[in-house]
């Protein structure tokens, strides 16, 4: 159990070292990033959910073709990919990375590796599922589509996507406040006293 432990430790450094090399040229972007995502300082949250207003107001704006969409996307992501090494030590001064910072990105992109293995592992479990479980398998697979597709339907396409964007940019400042944490205990102690009160009906 312990090699196994150790062996699983030294695989998790290992590709932890590999994304850092690759996102070495993006150290600077990505701490002041997730900078932004914790909340450090009180503005944050609005100027993340200002921005994302905006960037969807424009898209909803010029109804773009989905096409002409992805070609965007994609041309822009190839530009940050040339010009972000190049002009983010000039803008930020890499003379100025501390051991501070380097051990922030190191534990970023730790936890990148780790959330990749979990994505990894959900899809090998409904694997299994497929394989040994197979009805159970489609009815909620199934199911879990007619619900998204219902959902689809009666929300428009765009503000749903902002909704979930909105959501997924603020995550990471709630759950650094306890924000998550709050209310899930919140309502885990609402569940526990109804599962008590039924009890004492049943009684």
């Amino acid at each position: 159990m312990a090699e196994g432990d150790n062996k699983s430790a030294n695989m998790l450094a290992q590709e932890t070292a590999q994304l850092e090399e690759q996102l070495q040229g993006w150290g600077e972007v990505i701490l002041a990033g997730d900078r932004v995502l914790r909340w450090e300082k009180p503005w944050f949250p609005g100027a993340l959910i200002g921005a994302t207003t905006l960037l969807f107001m424009l898209i909803y704006y010029l109804d773009p073709s989905v096409l002409t969409g992805l070609s965007c996307a994609v041309m822009l992501l190839c530009l940050a990919d040339y010009l972000v090494p190049t002009l983010a030590p000039r803008v930020f001064g890499s003379n100025k990375w501390t051991t501070e910072q380097q051990q922030r990105f190191h534990e970023i992109c730790g936890n990148l590796v780790k959330t990749r293995r979990r994505i990894v592992g959900w899809w090998k479990r409904l694997c299994t599922l497929k394989e040994e479980k197979t009805k159970m398998y489609f009815a909620s697979v199934i199911s879990s589509l007619l619900a998204v597709a219902w959902i689809g339907q009666q929300v428009h396409n765009l503000f749903l996507t902002y909704l979930m964007v909105s959501f997924l940019l603020l995550l990471p400042g709630l759950n650094q406040h306890g924000v998550i944490t709050k209310y899930a205990s919140m309502a885990k102690r609402e569940i526990n006293k109804l599962l008590k009160q039924k009890e004492k009906k049943n009684e």
